[in-house]
Formats: structure tokens, sequence, C-alpha cells
């Protein structure tokens, strides 16, 4: 039997776990984070009715003189950035989540795997059993269908 050498964790592993250990300390804060969210929403939603009217006489004549080929080129260009932020928030994340992991699992587990790593090599391979020559099976007999008449 090939000795294990590598005992450390996926990273996967280590980073599903701090994902976890994170979201469980996010939900603790969810109900005043609702609470918060309701009472600003309620005074958004005043001063929207406010200026509704003022910015849809806006809209219409910023509407009327845009450059969309512009428009185009530029969001073009913040897709592509937006792109490359997103991929290195998304791998420092990553690791940051890997790290937590770490924290959150500990050393134990790898200990223990290198316990039972120690007692797998310590244990005797089990002997081979010979099974028992078993009879080969009888040929079947066709069934005769009477001659066609």
């Amino acid at each position: 039997m090939p000795e294990q050498t590598n005992t450390r964790i996926p990273a996967p592993l280590y980073a599903a776990a701090g994902a976890g250990d994170l979201a469980w300390r996010e939900l603790r804060k969810l109900p005043a984070v609702v609470s918060e969210l309701s009472d600003r929403a309620v005074a958004s939603l005043r001063m929207a009715n406010e200026a509704a009217g003022t910015t849809a006489t806006s809209l219409r004549d910023k509407a009327s003189t845009t450059d969309f080929d512009k428009l185009r080129a530029t969001a073009t260009t913040s897709a592509v950035t937006f792109a490359q932020v997103a991929q290195e928030r998304a791998t420092a994340l990553y690791t940051t989540l890997v790290a937590r992991g770490e924290r959150v699992i500990g050393t134990g587990v790898v200990e223990a795997a290198d316990v039972v790593n120690a007692d797998m090599v310590t244990t005797e391979e089990p002997k081979a059993v010979e099974a028992a020559a078993a009879p080969a099976p009888k040929p079947r007999k066709r069934a005769t269908r009477p001659a066609a008449e």
C-alpha cells in the first residue's frame, strides 16, 4: 500500500468551511440589518416621490442628446475593467476563505489523519481468500418448435 505523505486538507474544503463560518456570523446580524433597511426604505420612498417629476423631465432631455456610440464604447471599456477587478477580488476572497477555514477546522483534523495513516501502515494486510471452484453451469436445452405445416 503506498504511504500517504500529504495529510493537508485541500484548500477548497478550507474555503467551504470558511464560507460557512462567515455566513453564520453574517446571518446572526440579519435582524438588525432588516430593521435598518426598512427604515431607510421608508425615508427613500418619500424622497423619491418628491424628485420623480424633476428626474423624468431631466432624463427625457438627456435621451434626446445622448451619443450612443460613445456610450457603447465606454460601456465596453468599463465591462472589461470591471471583469478584471472582479477576478482580483474573487481571488483575494478565496484566499481569505481558505485561511478562515484553516482556523475553523484547526489542526486537530490533520493530527487525526496522521493517526489514521499510522494505523493503516502498522496494520497487517489481510490474507487473500481463495474462492472454492464452483462447478461450471450446465448448458440449457433450447425449446423445440413444432415444424410448420
